[in-house]
């Protein structure tokens, strides 16, 4: 295959009461149906909260099985929790084994490796990292053995979190934890991936769209295709609206594209939660 073409969607946070999100939805998939990518990623986020209800994970898979096109997904906080941090309180909903494995029933595998046009495509699930369960030691195992396996070629990474905010030093304060993959674990994940030669790393998770590059790596954000956050909540650090990203990778390159879709609606949060209450 000399090009692959890569639709990567996040934070749809679909739930069936929640209309407008579903309405956005529809209008990612018509578009995805238009454009006809090799494969679509849903960088996690798939339902809007998994932990209390287990139907809007179920939600989430029927209308992501009803793309036009093959899909992986990974998870995120509002699917199976978040992970604890060393500056601020145990989140109120903890990624446990036991909501993994409520993510892994429903939706499917929660890591993943996959090889097209001459690249290496790493999927891995960001909550779990610091939490001390199992799974989270089976992962970084996973991930030695994969990395070892890459012979050379360029690799795309896609997780929820984003690394950092602009660089790997980047402090870390209690306003900032939950946004990026904590520490220690982030310093194990840049040292093992600093042995291969990285070229993306593709998140989502902080609901604006933001591309930078540090170093030899572009970091791409994507923003959530159901709604934004009021500043009263997070900062601008990126562009607030929905959308998506188009990637087009081709042997040792790739283009990307930030793509809002026709149709979509910049849903904000209290709107949101405001309709909801009335429903």
């Amino acid at each position: 295959m000399h090009e692959f073409r890569l639709t990567q969607i996040s934070d749809t946070h679909l739930a069936r009461r929640l209309q407008k999100l579903t309405d956005n939805f529809h209008r990612v998939s018509e578009h995805i149906d238009a454009t006809r990518p090799d494969l679509v990623i849903n960088s996690g986020d798939l339902a809007f909260d998994a932990p209390t209800s287990r139907d809007d994970l179920k939600f989430a898979k029927e209308l992501h099985d009803a793309l036009p096109v093959p899909c992986r997904h990974l998870p995120g906080n509002h699917d199976v929790g978040d992970n604890p941090t060393a500056v601020s309180p145990v989140p109120k909903q903890l990624a446990t084994e036991q909501e993994r494995q409520n993510y892994l029933s429903v939706i499917g595998e929660d890591r993943w490796r996959f090889d097209a046009a001459g690249w290496s495509f790493i999927g891995l699930n960001s909550l779990i990292m610091n939490t001390g369960i199992e799974s989270e030691a089976e992962q970084f195992g996973w991930l030695a053995s994969e990395l070892g396996r890459i012979n050379g070629r360029p690799v795309a990474l896609f997780l929820h979190k984003p690394l950092y905010l602009n660089t790997p030093d980047d402090p870390e304060a209690a306003e900032t934890a939950i946004r990026y993959v904590p520490q220690p674990r982030r310093r194990s994940l840049i040292e093992m991936f600093s042995a291969v030669d990285l070229r993306l790393v593709a998140s989502g998770h902080i609901h604006q769209r933001r591309d930078f590059t540090f170093g030899q790596t572009r970091h791409v954000w994507a923003p959530s295709t159901g709604f934004i956050l009021p500043e009263r909540i997070q900062p601008v650090i990126g562009t607030k609206e929905v959308g998506l990203v188009e990637y087009r990778f081709a042997p040792d390159s790739f283009e990307v594209r930030h793509v809002r879709v026709p149709g979509q609606i910049d849903v904000g949060l209290d709107e949101l939660l405001g309709k909801a209450a009335k429903n």
